[in-house]
C-alpha cells in the first residue's frame, strides 16, 4: 500500500507536507502529518500504530474501528473535530446496517483525513467475539502480533495465463497487502485448491512473520472472511500450568486457567525430577508426555470455557524454568542437575507447534523466551520483561519464590541475577500441616501477644475464626491444613508474640501461659488450630522456613554485593506465592531485606504477563532477548560468602543485618536466645536488641 504520510519525528519535512493535517493517535501518543484523503487507517500503518484489519479495506471485518475525539487539545497543539474526517461512505453505511457500529466509532479504513485528529484506537474492538471471562493483567500491551488475517481475492484460473493456484494467492496477497517472498506451510498445500474453490476464490490467509528480516510464512487459510484468531500464553512451572487464551486480533483474554503440573508424581523439586531422569531410562519421554498431556488438557479447558475452537489457535508464547523449559521440548535436563548447569540452549527458540504434539492449528507457531542462565529461565525471562528493572532509575529487587527462587536486581544501568534453592517449604511441602493454596487451607493467622490466642482465614472463607458465623462457613469446606502464605505469618507472628527466639526456637517456658504450647520430646509446638485435623506448627516446621528463607535472602545479599549497594528502593513479588505474601510478615520473618514498605508489592504472574506481552506484540520478543544478553548471571554455589549470608539470614529477622523501615511500623521483641530444646540456661533471659 502506497503512504504519503511524513512522520513529525523526521528531521526534515518539505513545505508542502508541513501544511497536511495533523493527525494523533492515542494510547500510543504517535502522530504524524498525512494528505487531505489519506484514509485512518493507512496514516496509522505509516505510524507503526496497530490497528487490525483483515479484509484489506473493503469494510466488511470491521475491525479497524476507531474513534475521533473532539476539542480543543492545547498540550498537542491540534484542535481535533469530527468536520476533520470524511462522512460514512457506502461501504461503511452498509458495514453498520448488517452489523452495527457503536455511537462514535468509525472504520479506519474507509474514514479520510480531512483536517487536524486526535484518534482514539479503542483496546476492546472485538467483533463477533465472546464476553471476557477472566483478566489476566490490567495493563496495556500495544499490539504487533506475529500473525496476522488477510482476505484476499484472488484471479481465477486461465488458460491463456498459467500460473498455479498457490503463485495467485502469493500474488494477490503482494498487491493486496504487500507481502513479498512468500514460504507456505507445506500441509496446506493439498488442501489449496478445494479451500479457494469453497470459498469462490475469496480466501483469508494466516501470515506469521516473527521478525523484520525473516521470511513470512502463510500458517493457514479458510474460505471465504476469517474474522479471528486466537494465541496462548503459558507459564510451565515446576507446580503449577497457567495459561491464557488470547484473541490475536483484540488483545482480549478469552480464558485463563491453570492446572497442576502432573510432573510433581515423579518428584516434588526440580532436583528429584533430574534425579528421576538418571535412575530410570524412560524418566525423560515419561515426563515430556505427562507435561504435553497437561498443556493440550488445560488447551481444551480455556477452549471451552471462552467458547473457541482449538484449531483457531495460531501462535502460542511458552515460560518456563529451565528444567521444565527442556522437558516440555524433550531434552535431558540431566547437565543441569550438577555443575556447571550447562543449558543445552539458552537462546529464545520458534518451533511448529505440531512437531511437540500440541494439538492445535496445524501450521500454529511457538515461540519460547529465552533462558537467562542455567537455572534462571524463561520464566525469569518473561518476569524481567514484565517488571522491566532495565528502564528503572531506582534500584528493583524482583523475586520468584518457588521451589527454585529467581532473583533479578538492577536498574537501567546494570541487572544481575541469580537462582537460589529455597525448596518446596513455602508451598506447604515439608511442613508438618503443609498443604497448597486450595479451599479449607488456613491462608492468614494473627497471634495475641497478650493471651497467645490465635485466630485465622481459610481460602474460601471470609470471616476470621473467632468471627461468628465462621464454624457454619467453613463446614463446607472444613479446615484442612495451612498454605504458603500462611505458613510466613504463623512464624512471624509467633516471633512478635514472644513465642519463638530470634534464632528460631520455641520456648517451652510459654507454656505456663498457654496450653497451646505443647511439649514433643526434646522441643516444642504450637497448637494452632484444636480440632480435626488437629494443626501444630511444630519446631522442625520452623526450622525448614529457615532454612528456605535464608537461601533466599543469602541470594539476594550476593546480588545487593555485586551492584554495590546496602539497600533497594523497592521490591516486587512474583509467581502465585507471592501474590498473596504480606509484604510485612515477610520483613519480618526475614525473607527480603529492608525496604520502605510501600515499595514492596506483589506482581502476580509476571512471568505469565511476559508471555502474554511477548505473544500480542513480537517487539517484546526481541527486547526481552536483547536485555537477557545484558544481564550478569550470579551462581551463589560458587560465591563464598552465600555460606556467611545464609547463617546469618537464619536469625529473625537478620542477625546483622538492620531493618530500620520495618521497625518504623512493626515493634519487633527483644532478643531471645534459648537451646535447641526451648529451654534449659538462657531459656527465660532477654537482653535487648542491639539497634544499630
Amino acid at each position: 500500500m502506497r503512504f504519503d504520510g511524513t512522520s513529525e519525528n523526521q528531521n526534515t519535512m518539505s513545505e508542502s507536507s508541513a501544511k497536511d493535517p495533523l493527525v494523533l493517535f492515542m494510547p500510543s501518543g504517535k502522530r504524524g502529518r498525512f494528505p487531505i484523503g489519506t484514509p485512518v487507517l493507512d496514516a496509522a500503518r505509516k505510524l507503526g500504530v496497530y490497528v487490525e484489519s483483515v479484509c484489506g479495506g473493503r469494510a466488511t471485518c470491521g475491525r479497524c474501528q476507531i474513534e475521533v475525539q473532539e476539542g480543543n487539545f492545547a498540550k498537542h497543539k491540534i484542535v481535533s473535530s469530527l468536520n476533520h474526517i470524511s462522512q460514512k461512505g457506502p461501504k461503511e453505511e452498509r458495514y453498520e446496517k448488517i452489523r452495527g457500529l457503536a455511537d462514535g466509532r468509525r472504520l479506519s479504513c474507509s474514514a479520510l483525513i480531512l483536517g487536524d485528529l486526535v484518534v482514539d484506537v479503542p483496546q476492546d474492538t472485538v467483533i463477533n467475539a465472546q464476553v471476557v471471562r477472566k483478566a489476566a493483567t490490567d495493563r496495556h500491551i500495544e499490539r504487533n502480533p506475529a500473525v496476522q488475517l488477510c482476505y484476499v481475492e484472488v484471479e481465477e484460473p486461465d488458460m491463456h495465463k498459467p500460473l498455479g493456484d498457490l503463485d495467485r494467492l502469493k500474488a494477490a496477497l503482494e498487491k493486496d497487502w504487500g507481502w513479498k517472498d512468500l514460504l507456505i506451510a507445506p500441509h496446506l498445500i493439498p488442501a489449496l485448491q478445494s479451500i479457494l474453490r469453497k470459498g469462490e476464490w475469496g480466501v483469508t490467509a494466516a501470515i506469521h512473520r516473527d521478525t523484520d528480516t525473516s521470511r513470512p510464512f502463510i500458517i493457514g487459510l479458510w474460505p471465504g472472511l476469517k474474522n479471528e484468531a486466537y494465541g496462548i500464553a503459558c507459564d510451565i512451572g515446576s507446580t503449577t500450568i497457567a495459561m491464557h487464551l488470547v484473541s490475536l486480533l483484540s488483545g482480549r483474554i478469552a480464558a485463563s486457567s491453570g492446572t497442576s503440573n502432573p510432573q510433581i508424581r515423579f518428584g516434588e523439586d526440580l532436583m528429584s525430577r533430574v534425579s528421576y531422569v538418571m535412575m530410570n531410562p524412560d524418566g525423560r519421554e515419561a515426563m515430556t508426555k505427562a507435561v504435553r498431556e497437561a498443556v493440550n488438557g488445560l488447551i481444551g479447558k480455556v477452549c471451552e470455557e471462552g467458547a473457541v475452537d482449538r484449531h483457531d489457535i495460531l501462535d502460542m508464547v511458552f515460560v518456563a524454568n529451565p528444567i521444565m523449559h527442556h522437558l516440555f521440548l524433550g531434552i535431558d535436563p540431566t547437565e543441569l542437575g550438577q555443575a556447571p548447569f550447562a543449558l543445552a540452549v539458552s537462546g529464545a527458540l520458534q518451533y511448529w507447534a505440531h512437531d511437540i504434539e500440541i494439538d492445535v492449528n496445524r501450521g500454529a507457531r511457538l515461540y519460547l523466551l529465552p533462558c537467562i542462565a542455567g537455572h534462571v529461565g524463561a520464566d525469569a525471562a518473561g518476569a524481567t520483561l514484565a517488571e522491566a528493572p532495565y528502564k528503572q532509575d531506582r534500584m528493583m529487587l524482583l523475586v520468584d519464590v518457588g521451589t527454585n527462587a529467581e532473583i533479578v536486581l538492577g536498574n537501567r544501568n546494570r541487572v544481575v541475577a541469580a537462582s537460589s534453592p529455597t525448596g518446596p517449604a513455602f508451598e506447604g511441602a515439608e511442613i508438618s500441616s503443609g498443604q497448597r493454596a486450595a479451599p479449607g487451607a488456613i491462608e492468614r493467622v494473627r497471634i495475641d501477644t497478650e493471651t497467645l490466642e490465635p485466630k485465622f482465614r481459610i481460602i474460601g472463607v471470609d470471616k476470621w475464626s473467632d468471627e461468628e458465623g465462621f464454624a457454619e462457613a467453613a463446614a463446607t469446606v472444613g479446615v484442612t491444613g495451612i498454605c504458603g502464605s500462611a505458613i510466613i505469618e504463623v512464624v512471624a507472628e509467633m516471633y512478635l508474640a514472644g513465642l519463638i527466639s530470634e534464632d528460631g526456637v520455641i520456648d517451652g517456658a510459654m507454656a505456663a501461659r498457654s496450653p497451646r504450647v505443647l511439649q514433643n520430646g526434646r522441643t516444642f509446638s504450637y497448637l494452632l488450630h484444636d480440632g480435626e485435623p488437629r494443626i501444630t506448627v511444630t519446631q522442625g516446621d520452623i526450622r525448614a522456613i529457615q532454612l528456605a528463607k535464608s537461601a533466599l535472602y543469602a541470594g539476594i545479599k550476593l546480588l545487593m554485593e555485586k551492584q554495590g549497594v546496602e539497600h533497594v528502593d523497592m521490591i516486587r513479588f512474583a509467581g502465585a506465592f507471592g501474590t498473596f505474601i504480606d509484604p510485612k510478615y515477610a520483613m519480618v520473618l526475614g525473607l527480603i531485606p529492608d525496604c520502605d514498605l510501600a515499595e514492596v508489592k506483589a506482581v502476580g504472574n509476571a512471568s505469565g504477563t511476559g508471555a502474554l506481552m511477548a505473544l500480542l506484540n513480537r517487539d517484546h520478543r526481541r527486547e526481552i532477548e536483547q536485555e537477557v544478553n545484558r544481564i550478569e548471571k550470579i551462581e551463589t554455589a560458587l560465591e563464598p560468602k552465600f555460606q556467611e549470608h545464609f547463617v546469618n539470614a537464619m536469625a529473625l529477622p537478620n542477625k546483622v543485618d538492620a531493618f530500620p523501615n520495618l521497625t518504623r511500623v512493626v515493634t519487633l521483641p527483644e532478643r531471645k536466645v534459648l537451646a535447641e530444646d526451648g529451654g534449659g540456661e538462657g531459656g527465660g533471659r532477654r537482653r535487648r536488641r542491639s539497634r544499630e
